[in-house]
């Protein structure tokens, strides 16, 4: 996202607590300062689009002062709602944290939440889908223009694609699916996921790989054609090419994720915090950030207005989404930890 997708693990950075606006004084029912929130996202240009566009004005029109923080932390959140002084409201995270702390660190908020227009299968009791991407193959057509990569298999055929290959070194990542795909197992068949036999396809690929840890370096290997093929999740791939790396998707058995949006347990305005996601999650709202911002929309009403290259790169234009499958978040919040433990051992090895 704005500066990565992986939120930080523990409190080592500094968060700036900023506010992004306050209600304007004279509206006698709204309550003057009585009525709060604090927006927590991404950090980066990221939340600087969601705040700018949907969460500021938002604000504005309900009277309500919005305070903003990031990047995630989930150690700082947990800090919060240990203690019972919960300080953050509003938050952006992955889907398979929102499930696996449900009730526990986040509001249980589906049944309050307007989700008839957002596809079922992101949403989850505490998280609710605020965008769509996708890992999705990205291939040098300067190099392999005329008879480029198709599949998952070929992300894995050296020999006939010789080059360094993008992986995100980080479990969900994306790279245990794709190495499954390419060893001949059927998307609809991919979970529970067979981590051994994972591991085992992608040491065929060990010396190949260029490990990145953030969204910036994943672009910075695209532009600088450090690798000749990526797992690029789709929005980062739009950005390199914008920039003028010549890479093409490749959009069959893409892997789909969401971005979710959740409410701190024990917050104290899960009403306007209800009311800031419905927002978010609307068409309008849908539709203005993905055409400053581009993944996929959430709400089937959305239409954004898309230029060529971002349609590209969109996983839900023309037919992209019908190509793949949403990763199973209930089984990684089951097994994040262990499956984490496994990766980490053997991307160090």
């Amino acid at each position: 996202m704005g500066w990565s997708r992986r939120p930080v693990a523990v409190a080592a950075a500094t968060s700036m607590l900023t506010l992004v606006m306050a209600a304007c004084g004279g509206g006698g029912d709204s309550g003057g300062g009585d009525k709060q929130l604090t927006f927590v996202s991404w950090g980066g240009g990221y939340q600087e689009a969601q705040e700018s566009l949907i969460v500021k004005p938002w604000g504005d029109k309900n009277g309500v002062r919005v305070l903003s923080d990031g990047p995630t932390d989930y150690a700082k959140l947990k800090a919060q709602v240990d203690s019972g002084n919960t300080q953050w409201d509003v938050i952006t995270l992955e889907p398979f944290w929102a499930i696996s702390h449900c009730g526990t660190m986040l509001e249980k908020i589906k049944d309050k939440v307007d989700t008839s227009k957002l596809p079922a299968e992101a949403v989850s009791d505490c998280g609710i889908p605020f965008d769509i991407l996708s890992y999705v193959l990205v291939y040098d057509s300067s190099k392999f223009g005329g008879d480029p990569p198709t599949s998952w298999a070929d992300f894995f055929d050296t020999a006939k694609y010789p080059g360094k290959r993008g992986v995100w070194n980080y479990a969900p990542g994306g790279a245990l699916e794709a190495a499954l795909l390419a060893d001949g197992v059927a998307l609809g068949d991919l979970y529970p996921l067979d981590v051994d036999r994972a591991l085992k396809k992608l040491d065929t690929i060990r010396g190949d790989i260029a490990y990145y840890d953030t969204g910036a370096q994943q672009v910075q290997q695209l532009q600088s054609k450090e690798v000749v093929m990526s797992i690029a999740w789709s929005g980062r791939g739009l950005d390199a090419v914008r920039a003028g790396a010549p890479y093409e998707p490749v959009w069959k058995d893409n892997l789909m994720l969401v971005d979710s949006l959740a409410i701190l347990k024990g917050s104290k305005h899960v009403d306007e915090g209800v009311s800031l996601i419905n927002e978010l999650t609307s068409a309008p709202a849908q539709e203005a950030f993905i055409e400053k911002y581009t993944y996929g929309t959430v709400n089937s009403d959305a239409k954004p207005k898309l230029d060529e290259t971002a349609r590209k790169f969109s996983p839900t234009e023309a037919g992209h989404g019908e190509q793949g499958r949403f990763m199973d978040q209930q089984w990684w919040a089951d097994n994040f930890d262990k499956v984490s433990g496994e990766w980490t051992k053997w991307a160090s090895g």
